[in-house]
């Protein structure tokens, strides 16, 4: 490439990051819950695996909800106030159907910005076919940040 006085110019470096697919960070195996799963076992899942939700899923394994530690806090709310039995409510009670999907093709600075203009704390990874492969969350696009090293950059 040649400037305006036709002198050689050295090549513009790439600074850009070389983003790795979201698939290299999600997690695959995930725990998920269907509807007639009892609440209860849903607190002590997400404690045991110190997770802080899951996918709901139908029986032919497509998503209908999702199940998080905020949802289950309604719990304390409808004992506490409103005298409502919940010891087999199920998460079909609880779950929001208000949830986020992205592709297996995005890659870590898409899903980094999406987390930056929405208030999702985890996104459903599904591949061509509709099918769920997996769930990004923050704190993968962090354990990212920290394996690239980009704070040093």
């Amino acid at each position: 490439m040649k400037n305006y006085q036709q002198k050689p110019v050295e090549e513009e470096k790439d600074l850009k990051l070389k983003a790795p697919s979201v698939t290299k960070y999600m997690t695959r195996d995930l725990i998920t819950f269907t509807a007639d799963t009892e609440i209860s076992e849903v607190i002590r899942t997400l404690l045991e695996n110190r997770i802080t939700g899951a996918p709901v899923l139908n029986d032919r394994g497509e998503v209908v909800g999702l199940i998080d530690d905020k949802d289950c806090l309604k719990i304390l709310v409808s004992a506490a106030y409103y005298n409502h039995p919940v010891a087999k409510d199920t998460v079909g009670n609880y779950m929001s159907n208000v949830m986020k999907s992205i592709s297996s093709h995005d890659n870590i600075v898409d899903v980094a910005n999406i987390f930056l203009q929405t208030p999702y704390k985890r996104l459903l990874v599904k591949d061509d076919k509709g099918k769920l492969v997996g769930q990004v969350s923050r704190r993968d696009i962090l354990r990212a940040i920290q394996e690239l090293n980009i704070s040093t950059w």
